[in-house]
């Protein structure tokens, strides 16, 4: 039996397809390929078919957690487990064993550009945060977000924790970094296999991409993103 596309399925393989671009911050079927390490033909395979490869949410769950079902269907909730490069909903545990949570005073620096003659971004301490211990590890820092450039995924004054032990760039992963002039910023890596270099993405479309070669992201990588509080 010939299977017939009906306006509906094409219509659940684009929503679903918009859903993985959303989600990872890629913009063109080039970059879903590099991610999910396919050929682009088999973008417009998948699409001549109408059925998202089991392979490819397999990959999307092991980079970003991301829900099959989701995908698929926009079935909720839209990540398993620990959200990987987005805003995490912090959930209070009832006592384990007896013991009561504990939680961290954090102090939380400023993203702006380093004085005139300092050497590099330099944490700046502004304020403080209650972090609860499930998301508190030794090498933390946390930001207040002060411009709108990864909005909406990070809105202007939210907290965004970074690991300074994760350095490794994975792409299409959420990192800060250290920019002349700039001051830290956080943007998502995007690895260009063709040239070598990074591509720094801003959520916003309003903004531009930036283009860094492979050593020189590497050297101005502060740590990785790994929580981000805010109001929703």
């Amino acid at each position: 039996m010939t299977e017939v596309n009906t306006p509906e399925t094409s219509n659940r393989f684009d929503e679903a397809f918009d859903r993985i671009k959303k989600s990872t911050g890629m913009r063109t079927q080039v970059e879903i390929a590099k991610l999910l390490d396919i050929r682009q033909s088999s973008i417009s395979d998948a699409k001549r078919r109408q059925s998202i490869p089991d392979s490819w949410l397999i990959k999307l769950y092991q980079i970003y957690n991301l829900n099959p079902n989701w995908i698929i269907d926009g079935e909720t909730p839209q990540f398993l487990g620990e959200q990987r490069g987005g805003a995490l909903q912090v959930r209070e545990g009832g006592d384990a064993y007896g013991r009561k949570p504990k939680h961290y005073q954090m102090p939380v620096s400023a993203m702006s550009a380093p004085d005139q003659g300092q050497d590099g971004w330099k944490e700046n301490v502004v304020e403080t945060v209650t972090v609860p211990e499930q998301f508190h590890r030794p090498a933390l820092t946390v930001v207040r977000m002060d411009e709108n450039d990864m909005e909406p995924l990070i809105a202007r004054g939210a907290y965004v924790g970074i690991d300074k032990e994760r350095r490794t760039i994975r792409s299409g992963a959420l990192y800060a970094l250290d920019m002349p002039v700039e001051g830290l910023v956080i943007k998502r890596l995007l690895h260009e296999t063709e040239s070598g270099r990074f591509i720094l993405r801003s959520e916003n479309p309003a903004y531009t991409d930036q283009a860094l070669a492979a050593e020189t992201a590497v050297e101005r990588v502060i740590g990785r993103v790994v929580w981000i509080f805010q109001e929703i």
